[in-house]
């Protein structure tokens, strides 16, 4: 009788994705896990920390962190932003760069990614915007501008190439034991993944009337005996004339906020939700290494 197969070996690897804002890097993590995670929004910058997603495949678990895009920083809440982008792709196994394929515009950081011990792959991003017979030469150009261990192409909103990207993960990634439960799918507190989905309907539904010096703070997150959430959570703005937005005519988007939010929260953890928000003026927070403390940014004088 023939000796039974032996399973494969158990594989485990940090897995980094950086690119320019807007390059889909929210939209991959949440293809590749299988399931919503990181906030996706058609503005740029909407990731502003990084965020752990946690995907199975095979043998295999992957570490996917979500990070703010690279851009030219110019307040302390930028500088905090691309400083953790870098910083978890110096520690990554592999790092993805994202490069959004119908604006194909490489971050001035490649050549010091690329450089570095770990690998890079290049991930040409939103395929499914771009005519076929322009893709193959346009990843050949890119990657002459650095060296990637391996190219893919992929549309991360309809799933294209995403199984083939996510099986040489598994396979690239190296033997280890796992770090996390099987179903596990991120390391962040409910409270986070709550305000992370309050400020995405920031973001859904005031589209460009808000600019982005508006912010989310967990004020309270309680489980109530009844098993539901009563959470209470503070929208911060700069001005009066935000606050006047984000409210609308007799609080009704406020309301609209809250109660789409609700719904978000109590899909994504499992539970009721009693949602309570409120709108503060504080002029200068993006500046505020103790507010950019508070949103997990240790701010311009992180050690």
């Amino acid at each position: 009788m023939a000796d039974a197969p032996r399973p494969a070996p158990l594989r485990c690897g940090t897995i980094a994705l950086i690119g320019t804002p807007n390059a889909g890097k929210s939209t991959l993590v949440n293809s590749l896990i299988g399931q919503k995670l990181a906030i996706v929004s058609p503005k740029v910058q909407t990731t502003r920390t990084r965020l752990l997603g946690i995907a199975v495949a095979g043998a295999a678990q992957l570490l996917l962190f979500d990070t703010p895009g690279l851009f030219a920083p110019k307040r302390a809440i930028d500088r905090a932003m691309v400083s953790d982008a870098r910083e978890v792709a110096r520690d990554a196994d592999i790092r993805l760069l994202l490069v959004d394929a119908a604006r194909p515009a490489m971050p001035d950081a490649v050549g010091e990614v690329s450089s570095e011990a770990a690998p890079t792959w290049l991930v040409l991003n939103k395929i499914d915007l771009v005519a076929k017979e322009k893709l193959l030469p346009l990843a050949a150009r890119l990657a002459n501008e650095a060296a990637f261990k391996q190219v893919f192409m992929v549309s991360a909103l309809t799933g294209d190439g995403v199984t083939d990207l996510r099986e040489a993960l598994a396979e690239a990634v190296p033997e280890g034991p796992w770090l996390y439960p099987e179903d596990q799918l991120t390391d962040a507190p409910a409270r986070l993944v709550a305000t992370e989905l309050t400020r995405e309907q920031l973001f859904l539904q005031l589209g460009q009337e808000l600019p982005y010096a508006a912010a989310v703070l967990p004020e309270s997150f309680e489980t109530r005996p009844d098993g539901s959430l009563h959470i209470r959570q503070q929208i911060l703005v700069e001005r009066d004339s935000q606050k006047a937005i984000v409210l609308g005519r007799g609080g009704a988007r406020i309301r609209a906020i809250g109660e789409a939010a609700r719904a978000a929260i109590g899909e994504a953890l499992g539970a009721p939700v009693h949602l309570f928000l409120h709108v503060k003026v504080a002029p200068g927070w993006p500046e505020d290494a103790r507010m950019l403390r508070a949103l997990g940014l240790a701010g311009p004088h992180r050690t």
